[in-house]
C-alpha cells in the first residue's frame, strides 16, 4: 500500500472539526471553530466556497440527501438548515443551549447528540423535536445507526455505549468497557460489527449479531481516538487521533497496514479530528486543529 499527499486546503481561520460529503460525488463540506461552513471541490483544489456563517463553532454537519439540505449544528445556538440548491438558510431552531456533537438521519428522523447527555429525536419533514432521551449526565459524543438491525449505538463521556431500538427508541443494552470518554461509535458498512473508541486510545470491536460480544481490543493510538472511517470498498478502515496520526487497517483481519503522520508523509501537526474516505479516486480527506484539510491518495 502506498500513500501520497495530493493537496492541502487552507481556508479556515481556526480548528477544523468536521467534514462530510456533498451530493456531487467529488465535493465536501467542512466546519469548525471559526463558524465557517465551506464547500470544496476535489476537482478544483483549494478553491473553497463559503456557504454559511454559523457565528459560533460547529462540531457537526449532516447532509439530508432527500431534501438537498445541510444541517448545521451550531454549538449553544441550535440548528440551521441550508438549502444547498438556492444557497439560503431555510430554517433555524434553537432546540438546545448545549453543544451539538453529532447528527445522524434515517427513516425520516434526525438524531441529535447533545453536550448535556440528551439525544433529541427530530422529525425531518416538520423540523420539530419529537422526543428527548436522557442518557448520561455528561456529553453524548457520537451516534451510529445500523439499518440492518434497526438499531442505533450511542457513545458518551460517562465511558458507556448504549444500544437502542430505532423503531421504538427503547434501550436494549449498555456496554461498559472503556475506561474513559467514548468519543465515537461506528457500525461497519455491512452492519456486522460495532467499532467503539475514545479517550482511552483503545479501539474495541463488537459482534453485533452475537449480542455485541467482544471481538478484539486494540491499543491503536498513543492518545484519544476521534473516529473511524471505512474505505468505499469496505476492505480497509482508518482511525485518527489526537496523537496527530491516521492509521489504516485491514477490515477483515483488523491488522495495521499503514501509518500517515508528520514524519512519514508531512501529515498534520496537531489532532486529526475527522476523516472522509471518498469514492472520488479513493481519496482520503483529513481535517485538524492545525486549521488545514489534507487530501491523500491511497494506492492498494
Amino acid at each position: 500500500m502506498n500513500i501520497r499527499k495530493i493537496d492541502t486546503f487552507s481556508g479556515h481561520r481556526d480548528s477544523v472539526y468536521t467534514i462530510i460529503a456533498d451530493n456531487s460525488g467529488h465535493g465536501f463540506y467542512s466546519a469548525g471553530a471559526d463558524g465557517f461552513i465551506i464547500q470544496w471541490d476535489l476537482q478544483k483544489p483549494d478553491l473553497g466556497k463559503l456557504v454559511a456563517r454559523a457565528g459560533v463553532s460547529v462540531y457537526s454537519l449532516c447532509f439530508d440527501k432527500e431534501n438537498q439540505a445541510l444541517w448545521i449544528g451550531q454549538n449553544f445556538e441550535g440548528i440551521q438548515i441550508l438549502d444547498t440548491v438556492n444557497g439560503k438558510i431555510e430554517n433555524t431552531a434553537r432546540i438546545t443551549t448545549a453543544a451539538i456533537f453529532d447528527i445522524q438521519m434515517w427513516n425520516g428522523k434526525a438524531l441529535v447528540a447533545l453536550g448535556d447527555g440528551v439525544i433529541l429525536v427530530m422529525d425531518i419533514s416538520t423540523f420539530s423535536v419529537q422526543k428527548h432521551i436522557k442518557i448520561a449526565d455528561k456529553s453524548i459524543r457520537s451516534i451510529s445507526i445500523n439499518p440492518a438491525t434497526s438499531e442505533f449505538a450511542v457513545g458518551d463521556s460517562n465511558h458507556n455505549i448504549h444500544i437502542f431500538d430505532f423503531d421504538g427508541f427503547n434501550l436494549k443494552q449498555i456496554i461498559k468497557s472503556h475506561t474513559n470518554s467514548v468519543f465515537s461509535v461506528q457500525y461497519s458498512p455491512d452492519g456486522r460489527f460495532l467499532f467503539t473508541m475514545g479517550r482511552d486510545a483503545h479501539l474495541k470491536i463488537w459482534d453485533v449479531l452475537n449480542n455485541y460480544e467482544p471481538v478484539t481490543d486494540i491499543a491503536a493510538h498513543m492518545y484519544a481516538i476521534n473516529h473511524v472511517s471505512f474505505s468505499p470498498d469496505g476492505k480497509l478502515f482508518a482511525t485518527y487521533s489526537m496523537d496527530k496520526s491516521v492509521k489504516l487497517w485491514d477490515a477483515s483481519t483488523f491488522r495495521l497496514k499503514k501509518i500517515i503522520d508528520r514524519a512519514r508523509h508531512a501529515g498534520h501537526g496537531t489532532s486529526v479530528n475527522k476523516l472522509l474516505w471518498t469514492d472520488y479516486e479513493n481519496q482520503l480527506i483529513s481535517c485538524s486543529d492545525d486549521r488545514t484539510i489534507s487530501v491523500w491518495e491511497v494506492i492498494q
